[in-house]
């Protein structure tokens, strides 16, 4: 009996230690996303991308480094308290070697101290707010997402240099929202003096009527010398056909959107010659990568890829450059790997930048084509906005 009980306890030794090495193959990645909730849509697209973005990179092995990919997704369901839960667990328990999410700036803003809390790295993809590499920023924290002030200076470089132009923002009630119109104001203070915020209205998030704001900007805005513009900062199911539907033009004012996904973008359909700015649209960025993209997801959902299908799939690629300029997923090797590293995506190259590992990156200033080939045909370039012509303030506590 003794030497049955020696031959088992050796059988589960010899068992361990045949499994440890294969536990050690393998490269595990939390994906948190928001995909019940407003934003459901958005968590999708970044999963979809970010699968993708792995597939083409690894050339369909799923291994990187000789481990094989682990892919864990999460669902945050656009709760701050859930999404910091998941990321614990997903450290703590599930041994991640590396986490990326999420959809909602303030989910995302509740995952921060637990990354720095863990002592691993969290990219963020696809929030948005300026505090995520700002005023709330750790050193394990590297965002592929644009930020606020990005979309900001986009926009801004989307609106005439010359001339009185008059603003009136319509935002979301929450941190995406507010951290948008501050940027924006910052923004234009910087590259386009001749344009000032005269109102600013904010919505819930999850508003349905808009008749009482629009009223307020159209007040705001009527009597105003120079171009009026109502500018719109909105995430999920857009109010611009109902704010369309008020006859914004009895005063001459104009609508703003900016860019969106394209279920979205296809409301701007009748209003062909509106600008704006975008983070991505399929049909800008020329390059190998982004080739692949359309043609693969065509070709897969019948439809061309969309705003935060590029998005995941840069955040894939910022993983795995990371992995293999850091010799591995050790987190302070991936951190002294990540800052300043250029990594390919959708949209060309992106570079973190070191002091406060914010991935730079270019934006497209659009205009809505007239007459569209199908339902997707958009846009039209007006200009690739470069890095240069949005100076990005350095916001964080470092």
């Amino acid at each position: 009996m003794q030497r049955m009980m020696k031959a088992a306890g050796l059988a589960v030794v010899l068992a361990g230690l045949s499994a440890a090495p294969s536990m050690a193959q393998e490269l595990k990645i939390a994906l948190i996303a928001s995909k019940t909730g407003p934003l459901e849509a958005y968590a999708k697209q970044t999963e979809t991308g970010f699968m993708l973005g792995l597939e083409y990179l690894t050339k369909g092995s799923m291994t990187w480094q000789g481990k094989k990919i682990k892919v864990l997704v999460k669902d945050d369901q656009f709760k701050p308290d859930l999404a910091k839960t998941l990321l614990e667990q997903s450290y703590a328990d599930d041994k991640v070697d590396i986490a990326v999410g999420t959809t909602g700036s303030g989910a995302a803003l509740a995952m921060l101290p637990i990354a720095a809390e863990y002592k691993k790295v969290l990219v963020v993809e696809p929030a948005v707010a300026d505090a995520i590499t700002g005023a709330n920023w750790n050193r394990y924290i590297f965002r592929t997402a644009r930020n606020s002030m990005q979309d900001a200076y986009a926009g801004a470089a989307a609106l005439p240099k010359d001339g009185e132009v008059n603003v009136a923002m319509l935002a979301q009630d929450y941190a995406f929202g507010r951290d948008g119109v501050k940027a924006v104001k910052d923004a234009l203070a910087q590259i386009r003096p001749n344009v000032k915020v005269v109102f600013e209205e904010y919505a819930p998030v999850q508003a349905t009527d808009f008749t009482a704001s629009a009223q307020r900007l159209f007040d705001a805005l009527k009597d105003k010398p120079g171009k009026k513009i109502i500018s719109i900062i909105w995430a999920g199911p857009h109010p611009l056909p109902k704010i369309a539907d008020l006859k914004p033009e009895r005063f001459g004012i104009e609508l703003a959107p900016g860019g969106n996904i394209l279920p979205v973008m296809k409301l701007y359909k009748p209003y062909p010659g509106m600008e704006g700015a975008v983070y991505y649209y399929y049909d800008f960025p020329k390059n190998p990568m982004n080739d692949w993209l359309v043609a693969e997801h065509t070709k897969r959902f019948n439809s061309p890829p969309d705003f935060f299908t590029a998005g995941g799939m840069a955040a894939a690629s910022a993983v795995l450059s990371a992995v293999q300029r850091a010799g591995g997923s050790n987190t302070e090797k991936l951190i002294a790997a990540m800052e300043g590293m250029a990594f390919d995506t959708p949209k060309g190259t992106m570079i973190f930048r070191k002091e406060d590992h914010q991935a730079m990156q270019p934006m497209y200033h659009f205009r809505v084509k007239k007459n569209g080939k199908n339902d997707n045909d958009l846009l039209e370039l007006v200009q690739t906005i470069t890095e240069s012509e949005m100076p990005l303030p350095i916001r964080n506590k470092r």
